[in-house]
């Protein structure tokens, strides 16, 4: 199917005015839903480098991930099946993303420590000589986002089965942040360390963005800072004394969720709320 981007590609220059990975995917895909949601957008600045440019899961599929769910949400009159089919959505826009880069991971995908100021310099170093429109991460949005588009599309089109009522970590912590029945379902994907792949933490990247949402609601003629985001650190520091700097959903829980259902049944039987109760009061 012809879409906006496949008739003319301009990944890079949505790229260069949204200024972040995360923020750009959300908004192609957004775009090309037809409904643009400026403020949820921007509050997801912080999940690029992979969490706080910690190195985890690209925030080009944070921001992928958050935009299918909202569509998700406005697709399926039940709640239940528009998080079931956010989480199964997310699972191919994941799935597509390592086909096109090798890797789900910052890290690994630019090659550099993003937490170390060496690291920092050199990526920028790298970024200057090649000029932003050259660089990697450009690149790689320029390649991937018809393809993005595509998988959103083909996943939205399908009914998920839900035979009982699903819980995401992620839907989770935002409803406990006073988050709206729409947020809730954006956030779904995040579920499981993002589409229960055992990543960095779903439901502190949820947590992250709700509350970037909430000061971009504050700050509406802002944008979240990008480095030195201390409301977003404050959460971090938080999740990091909780689980002992262990970020990654598989370690936390030890365990891989099969599907969402083992992922409910884990949350039903009081999985993770310590950490889900933390991470909404932060």
């Amino acid at each position: 199917m012809n879409t906006s981007v496949e008739q003319k590609n301009d990944a890079k220059e949505v790229f260069k005015n949204c200024g972040t990975c995360s923020r750009t995917f959300a908004h192609i895909l957004n775009r090309e839903f037809g409904h643009i949601k400026g403020l949820e957008e921007r509050a997801l600045n912080p999940l690029a480098g992979g969490i706080l440019n910690q190195g985890h899961q690209c925030g080009m599929i944070w921001g992928a991930a958050l935009a299918v769910g909202a569509e998700s949400f406005r697709k399926f009159n039940n709640q239940d099946q528009a998080i079931a089919v956010a989480v199964s959505a997310t699972q191919r826009i994941l799935k597509s993303f390592i086909k096109q880069s090798g890797a789900k991971n910052c890290k690994e995908i630019i090659g550099y420590d993003l937490t170390s100021i060496v690291g920092m310099t050199r990526f920028m170093l790298k970024i200057t000589l090649q000029g932003m429109k050259n660089s990697h991460c450009f690149n790689l949005a320029e390649q991937w986002a018809p393809k993005a588009i595509d998988v959103a599309n083909e996943s939205l089109s399908e009914n998920a089965k839900v035979n009982e009522k699903p819980l995401s970590c992620a839907s989770e912590v935002v409803r406990l942040m006073g988050g709206s029945d729409e947020q809730i379902v954006m956030v779904a994907g995040y579920a499981g360390g993002l589409g229960l792949r055992g990543g960095a933490c779903g439901a502190l990247s949820a947590a992250i963005w709700k509350k970037m949402l909430d000061w971009c609601r504050e700050n509406p003629d802002k944008n979240p800072p990008y480095f030195n985001n201390k409301t977003a650190k404050k959460i971090l520091k938080v999740f990091n004394k909780e689980n002992q700097y262990i970020i990654l959903c598989s370690e936390i829980c030890g365990q891989h969720f099969k599907n969402l259902k083992d992922h409910t049944e884990y949350l039903k039987k009081g999985g993770c709320k310590t950490l889900i109760d933390l991470l909404a009061k932060a």
